[in-house]
């Protein structure tokens, strides 16, 4: 298909070969049809040409509109069904998990009946977000249960980036699920305490890591991985972290992926003395921390694949502006650009802003 200059562009122009910016970064794929907004982002973008081929109403002559409208409605409608599907199963698992805590004894864990709900949960890696989804009506006494949870599924989704073998999957996510279960032995005005704690309360907290060791220790049917994890997701590569001070490789790899996860939810969710952050401010924070703190393979792969496919995002940005994500730079995926109301805002070089808080999605899945 012959070429045509940008100034020439009108909406409903299909491209044919993919579009790339000038630091190679894919800015629309090939088959993409241009809409008013993308003629802008085109132009932002300094691309001079694009090659185009037949519009939709063209297309529309070989292939039966009615017909594709049907199965698009659906494919719309068993997606809500799942999604709705998960939410029941995801309250489900924090009443299991509330109360199998509350009742639990040194000796007695009901790990199959966790093991059993559980895995109904990880059947809905597709319609689980990490980067969007948020619990309904959460309470913020009840913080430390869906911490658990989702840091149980996102340390499996995690699992699963990196490529550990599939049956490792189900340990990971009970690492996850299990990681502060030491706090069911601190105080609960300590866990909850609104305000500053005191030394000895903060030595009182940290010692939740080996009280869950110590809990999980004869318990059946979990690996020494999901044990080392309770014990070591507060370790540092570099030594700084608690109890042990252990460095890099003498940090379970279980332990490392669950650190990660806990402490992107530790943030983004409201707690009793703290408010829910932004999830893009703390991808950001993560970032920094991984450097000498973090293990460096595990964040870069958690940002890369969270930050994927959220084109259509509908955000508040920090000055309270509320705009459409309409693309992210894989090479700075928490600075992506932003439409609002026409104007176009290029996070990388507005650096005081940033994403404050994800709204909405267009789109109900997110296809990773």
């Amino acid at each position: 298909m012959p070429a045509i200059l940008i100034d020439d562009v009108t909406p409903g122009v299909r491209i044919t070969h993919d579009v790339f910016t000038t630091q190679g970064n894919l800015l629309f794929p090939k088959g993409k049809t241009v809409m008013p907004k993308d003629i802008e982002i085109l132009r932002a973008f300094l691309i001079e040409e694009i090659n185009n081929g037949k519009t939709p109403k063209e297309e529309m002559k070989a292939s039966p509109a009615e017909s594709n409208t049907t199965n698009e409605i659906g494919a719309k409608v068993k997606a809500l069904q799942k999604v709705l599907s998960f939410e029941k199963d995801y309250e489900k698992m924090i009443t299991l998990l509330k109360n199998a805590f509350r009742n639990m004894t040194a000796t007695e864990i009901p790990v199959l009946e966790l093991r059993g709900q559980l895995e109904k949960l990880l059947q809905y890696t597709r319609e689980y977000n990490v980067l969007t989804f948020y619990p309904k009506g959460m309470n913020k006494q009840d913080y430390w249960y869906h911490n658990a949870v989702l840091t149980s599924l996102t340390s499996y989704k995690i699992s699963k980036w990196l490529g550990l073998p599939a049956n490792e999957g189900m340990q990971v996510a009970f690492a996850g699920l299990f990681h502060d279960i030491g706090n069911a032995k601190i105080d609960l005005d300590i866990l909850q305490k609104p305000s500053k704690l005191t030394s000895s309360e903060v030595e009182e907290i940290r010692r939740h890591t080996m009280y869950g060791y110590e809990l999980l220790k004869n318990v059946k049917g979990i690996s020494e991985g999901v044990r080392l994890a309770a014990l070591q997701h507060h370790e540092k590569v570099d030594g700084s972290g608690y109890p042990l001070r252990l460095q890099a490789d003498q940090i379970h790899i279980y332990a490392k992926i669950v650190g990660v996860a806990d402490i992107f939810h530790a943030m983004t969710l409201s707690k009793t003395y703290s408010q829910a952050q932004s999830p893009y401010l703390v991808l950001e924070q993560i970032d920094t921390e991984a450097f000498g703190k973090l293990d460096p393979k595990i964040v870069t792969t958690f940002i890369s694949k969270v930050t994927q496919f959220h084109n259509g995002t509908m955000v508040r940005l920090s000055n309270g502006l509320i705009g459409e994500i309409i693309f992210s730079d894989r090479s700075h995926p928490t600075r992506p650009l932003v439409s609002v109301d026409g104007n176009i805002y290029n996070l990388i070089e507005h650096r005081q802003l940033f994403i404050q808080e994800i709204i909405k999605r267009k789109e109900t899945l997110q296809k990773n």
